[in-house]
């Protein structure tokens, strides 16, 4: 009844919200997202947006985990889950706001996730194409052992194409 009469938001079977109304506190969408699957953290665009490394705003909350894929569509957004080996687990910190934690890619972990997850081959132009900003903010050192880590070359040379990127960026190039 309560749902019915919109007093609780069901976000899935067992996993109810208060509406805006009635909350006490704002909601933390990517401590939602935690809930809605575990484990997972936050990674690709929606990280980026995060470490405000693309300019743009992603609408969608993409999670990676261990489990099952799946999407969410609640009312208070898209959640998204991708699928990742266990080994591949890692590269994360724990983000809190109000209270309610959640897990976010690094920078360096949410860029080898898109690329390895999307299957694109990385390329300065289509790193110019994501239209990445603050690239001062990846670790190069920590890209390319964590580009090792995933045991695939292809990574590797990832790593080593977002590097070369950024040091063409520094540099002022505009195109590559």
């Amino acid at each position: 009844r309560w749902k019915r009469s919109g007093r609780i938001i069901q976000l899935k079977r067992g996993l109810y919200i208060l509406p805006g109304r009635y909350r006490k506190i704002e909601l933390f969408e990517p401590y939602v997202a935690s809930l809605l699957k575990e484990p997972s953290y936050i990674s690709m665009e929606k990280a980026l947006e995060y470490h405000d490394m693309i300019p743009e705003a992603v609408r969608v909350y993409t999670s990676v985990t261990t489990k099952r894929p799946g999407r969410f569509n609640t009312k208070i957004g898209i959640f998204d889950y991708r699928h990742i080996r266990t080994s591949l687990f890692w590269g994360y910190v724990s983000v809190t706001l109000n209270k309610q934690t959640a897990f976010m890619a690094t920078p360096e972990k949410a860029l080898l996730d898109l690329f390895y997850l999307r299957g694109v081959e990385a390329s300065g132009h289509y790193l110019q194409e994501m239209r990445l900003q603050n690239i001062e903010k990846i670790d190069k050192k920590k890209l390319l052992q964590f580009a090792g880590r995933f045991q695939k070359p292809k990574m590797i040379r990832t790593a080593a194409e977002i590097i070369k990127y950024a040091a063409a960026c520094r540099r002022g190039e505009k195109s590559l």
